[in-house]
């Protein structure tokens, strides 16, 4: 097998380009740009690709696959701390040999087509709620300088505000721009439930996530995310090591026979987090209203009655992590399913 392996630093346009022939020297440099760094991989034997996962990494490792080379994508956190000296182009190639040599960095998975798609959807809906709750803050902070205040829930900003803008005494300027970004609220929410609706309809063409959706709390949002940012679930050894990339296990500072575990780590993926920890919000409040509520709900009920339920929540949400583990590695459909 060839033992070549060759770092590069992805850009826009021009790609710095390290050979290694030999563990921990770089025998071989290029820069190269976009059209002659197809050509300079089409013309070379099988090796092993290094590449940081960030921007273009998935498609250029497709590309790659699709020419025959091995290709390791390497988490950006984990390659800056190898960098030596400033950060450029020449450095984070070298960091990226120097990273391969630990064997106990986890690779990402070049992702697919589907995926990678699906992870846009997830993006634009998230960037369109965003802006939706900017401007429903906007808003709610203008009109309370009138002395209107509007009732919690994004459901309630419409009607209330424009009921209020007809009856209390406000500049007509103003209140034709409040209108303004009132209809915008309403178009930011439309797009929203649209691709929504979007993802629903691939859900059920989508074996894994719709598997995903028997887990009580995972609903398609959070069932099409995962199958999107995750990719492969066989990389994880464990439930609890697929709860640990997710960023819901302790933080431990230990010594000796001293064992201290304190808030979650909130590594990894944010948005996966979130969806997971607000599912965990909806099963505890089923679990409440079930005739008979599952072994995992019941527990986590009890831990909030304990606890709180914040607490109980993140809680559920890594058991909700380890049962999504399982029941994807294994194909089967959760055995926690009741009628809420």
């Amino acid at each position: 097998m060839n033992t070549t392996q060759i770092a590069v630093d992805l850009a826009k346009s021009v790609f710095e380009v390290a050979v290694s022939h030999r563990p921990g020297q770089v025998d071989e440099r290029k820069r190269l740009t976009r059209q002659r760094f197809r050509s300079f991989f089409e013309e070379r034997p099988p090796v092993e690709v290094l590449l940081e996962a960030c921007g273009t990494a998935h498609y250029w490792g497709r590309e790659l696959q699709a020419m025959g080379h091995r290709v390791a994508l390497l988490p950006p956190g984990d390659v800056s701390r190898y960098r030596d000296g400033n950060k450029t182009d020449r450095a984070d190639a070298k960091a990226l040999l120097e990273a391969r040599r630990n064997r106990a960095i986890d690779l990402v998975p070049v992702k697919s087509i589907d995926q990678q798609a699906i992870a846009a959807l997830h993006r634009l809906r998230s960037g369109y709620l965003q802006t939706r709750t900017a401007r429903i803050n906007a808003v709610r902070g203008h009109l309370r300088e009138f002395g209107v205040t509007i009732p919690t829930g994004a459901r309630h900003v419409i009607p209330h505000a424009r009921r209020v803008l007809e009856e209390v005494a406000v500049p007509s300027y103003l209140a034709k721009a409040s209108n303004e970004v009132l209809d915008e609220i309403e178009t930011l929410t439309g797009k929203a439930d649209q691709l929504r609706r979007s993802l629903e309809r691939l859900c059920n063409h989508m074996p894994q996530a719709a598997l995903l959706t028997t887990v009580p709390g995972i609903g398609v949002l959070t069932a099409t995310a995962l199958f999107a940012f995750v990719g492969d679930i066989h990389r994880f050894p464990s439930g609890r090591h697929f709860a640990a990339y997710l960023g819901l296990t302790p933080r431990e500072f230990s010594s000796g026979s001293t064992r201290r575990l304190g808030r979650i780590t909130k590594r990894g993926n944010s948005y996966l987090r979130t969806m997971l920890v607000h599912g965990a919000r909806s099963a505890l409040r089923a679990g409440k209203t079930a005739t008979v509520p599952d072994d995992l709900r019941t527990w986590a009920l009890k831990l909030e009655r304990r606890k709180g339920h914040n607490i109980a929540a993140v809680a559920l949400a890594n058991k909700l992590a380890r049962v999504a583990w399982r029941v994807w590695r294994d194909q089967r459909p959760s055995e926690n399913r009741t009628a809420a």
